[in-house]
Formats: C-alpha cells, sequence, structure tokens
C-alpha cells in the first residue's frame, strides 16, 4: 500500500522529536548530578561545625549525605528541567537548528513538545520518587544524624505528636509538642514502684517552656494505693523532664519522612485529638504541587530560550528565565510561611505559585510564534 498519498498521518513521533528528547535528557542528567553535588556540598558547610563538635566518623558523615541524596534528587528536579530546557534549546539556536526548523513552518509549541511529554514524565516520576525513596532514606539520615552524630539516645518515638520519654521510676507521655511556642501539651507522667507496677499518674495540660526549665500549671495527681483505690492529691511534685526545646526537635519529622497517605493519616489522627494540623495540612498539597515544578519550568524557560526579539538576544532571554524560575522557589517559600501561620488556607499557600507561573508560563508559550 502507497503511503505517500494525500492521506497519509504525520507520524506522532518523528525523527526530530527523537533527536530534540535524547538531547534533553543527556543535558538533564548531567544538570540534575551537578546540582544535586552542589547542593549536597552546600548542606555540608551548614553542618560541618556540628560534624567537627561532636567528632562524627567520616564513614558516619558519608552514611548520612548518602541517604540525604534522594531528598536532595527530589528538591533540584525543577532545577534541573529548567537548565536542560535553556541549555539544550540555547544550544540548538546558537547552531542555526532551530531557524532552520522553524524555516520548515515548525512552530516554537511543536519544537517544545517532546519536552513537555518528558517534563510530564518527569513529574509523575518525581511524585513516586517522593513516595517510595525519600521518607525512608530521609528519616534514616535523620536518625543517624540523632543517634550517631549528636549522640542523643531514642527514647521516644520519632515526631513531636505521641512521644514517649522514660523518665526516673516514671513513663512520660506527652500528646503533643508545639514547636513554635515551646509548648508540652496533654502531658501525662506514669509514676512507677522499683518492680515497675503503677503507682499513680499526673496529668498536666501543657508545660511551658521559661528558658531555663518546663513550667507547669493546674496538675492533678491521682494516687494508687494498695487496695486498688485511686485517690486524688494536691501539692503534686513532678518528676523533671530532662529533654529541652531544642532536644525534641530533633524528634519532629520533616514532611519528607511521610509518605502522601501516612502525612493524611497523621492529619486525621491531629484532628481527632483536637490538635491543629494546619501545618501538615499545608505540607499536605505541597507534597502534590512541587512535582508540577518540572513542567511549569519548561513553559517558562521555552518562551525565554528561543525568543530572539529582546534586544540583549539569548543572554538577555537566559537571564530573564532564571529570574522567573529562582523567584518561583522565593514565592514558594514565602507561600509556605503564610500557610504555616495560618495566614493562607493550606491549599492556596502550596498551590498559589504554581498558578502564577502556569499562567505566565502559558502565556509566553502559547503566544511565541
Amino acid at each position: 500500500m502507497d503511503t505517500r498519498g494525500p492521506f497519509r498521518l504525520p507520524p506522532i513521533v518523528t525523527i526530530l522529536d527523537r533527536y530534540l528528547a535524547r538531547a534533553f535528557l543527556r543535558i538533564f542528567l548531567i544538570s540534575l548530578l551537578t546540582v544535586t553535588s552542589i547542593y549536597l556540598i552546600v548542606d555540608f558547610f551548614d553542618r560541618v561545625a556540628v560534624f567537627l563538635d561532636t567528632g562524627t566518623p567520616l564513614e558516619v558523615t558519608l552514611r548520612y549525605f548518602l541517604y540525604k541524596a534522594p531528598l536532595s534528587i527530589s528538591r533540584v528536579t525543577g532545577f534541573a528541567t529548567l537548565f536542560s530546557a535553556l541549555f539544550g534549546l540555547g544550544m540548538l539556536a546558537r547552531g542555526q537548528e532551530i531557524m532552520a526548523m522553524r524555516s520548515s513552518g515548525i512552530t516554537v509549541q511543536r519544537i517544545a513538545l517532546p519536552l513537555v511529554i518528558l517534563s510530564v514524565l518527569i513529574c509523575f516520576g518525581n511524585f513516586f520518587w517522593n513516595e517510595t525513596l525519600v521518607p525512608t532514606f530521609s528519616h534514616r539520615a535523620e536518625t543517624i544524624y540523632i543517634t550517631e552524630v549528636r549522640k542523643k539516645q531514642q527514647e521516644s518515638l520519632y515526631g513531636t505528636h505521641d512521644i514517649w520519654i522514660r523518665g526516673e521510676n516514671s513513663f512520660i507521655n506527652i500528646d503533643n509538642f508545639d514547636t513554635k511556642t515551646n509548648t508540652l501539651e496533654s502531658v501525662t507522667i506514669f509514676l512507677l514502684n522499683r518492680d515497675f507496677s503503677l503507682r499513680g499518674l499526673i496529668e498536666i495540660p501543657s508545660n511551658q517552656w521559661d528558658g531555663k526549665k518546663w513550667e507547669s500549671k493546674d496538675a492533678a495527681e491521682w494516687r494508687l494505693s494498695p487496695d486498688g483505690q485511686i485517690n486524688k492529691e494536691n501539692g503534686a511534685v513532678l518528676p523533671p523532664i530532662s529533654e529541652t526545646p531544642d532536644d525534641l526537635r530533633l524528634l519532629d519529622r520533616d514532611p519528607e519522612e511521610f509518605t502522601f497517605f501516612d502525612l493524611q493519616k497523621q492529619i486525621e489522627e491531629m484532628k481527632a485529638k483536637g490538635l491543629d494540623a494546619t501545618s501538615y495540612e499545608v505540607d499536605l498539597q505541597h507534597k502534590l504541587a512541587i512535582p508540577v515544578v518540572s513542567p511549569l519550568m519548561i513553559l517558562l524557560a521555552v518562551p525565554f530560550a528561543l525568543k530572539r526579539r529582546l534586544g540583549g538576544g539569548l543572554a538577555l532571554s537566559f537571564g530573564v528565565a532564571m529570574f522567573i524560575g529562582f523567584g518561583y522557589w522565593v514565592l514558594t517559600a514565602f507561600c509556605l510561611s503564610l500557610g504555616h501561620s495560618a495566614a493562607l488556607p493550606p491549599w492556596i499557600a502550596a498551590w498559589l505559585p504554581n498558578s502564577i507561573f502556569a499562567l505566565i508560563g502559558l502565556f509566553f508559550f502559547t503566544s511565541e510564534e
């Protein structure tokens, strides 16, 4: 059958698409490796004082950053996508290859199509990467940092909710630790005999850190008598809580240590206990929003990498695209801080930067001819 007739359909994947995709992926892998290395080096110098002060062995330091690598890769994927589009298309433009494509009647949107498709695949890949490797490796990295670098004993479950601490002849349960106000909420102290039998308990609505020790108010104590009677006593003598707010913050789990569904479950449990879960709700929405950075970077980078009508040519296009790319991260950090402080609803705080930059990217992307 002759396929050269007038009704022949254009191929879905052309030689040009494969050529552009290979060029993009080659630079993407190099960019991802380079930016990840820079990120880890910056993180190392940020923590080097702690490693030196604690005398952390080199082997422990290397293991810590090895487990930090998946999180670092996740955080710089958007930047790597941006760099790949800028460098890849910029090189083609300097070699007059883009001009040849445009002269053949191929639009900028068609040229960018394989890059957009690849960025969507990177988006989904980044989400599954964040749901599989990142939580496990991040939690392991924090375990190394707490137990092997900071030399803290793992006396409780990690996190700032439902904390258990072993005290002197007692076990202390803290329903929630508010890291912003340095307050322990709903503290229950189980008093034990030498044979570990229960001799009473103390309930404290809240403990406030005054800079040196924990201050308690309205503590109620119940004593268990040998005959099984429970008696309420006044003037409870509270066992000291040796952990400081800085110690408890080490137990605070970053959102990256949760999968999406684990974080969702955490929010439901906090709400069931009447605790404020606003900060976690922002982080939950951010988990969905952050992988979308890759397609956004393509929409932002392509017009400025190919646009030749700017006075400064490619150099000015590159500068404008970089400015917009870094502006996204500044706006994201600002919106997330507003969301964590409850100044913005969680979904607006997480998705507002994406929405603004998607509109900007679509405007330039669709207007480029």
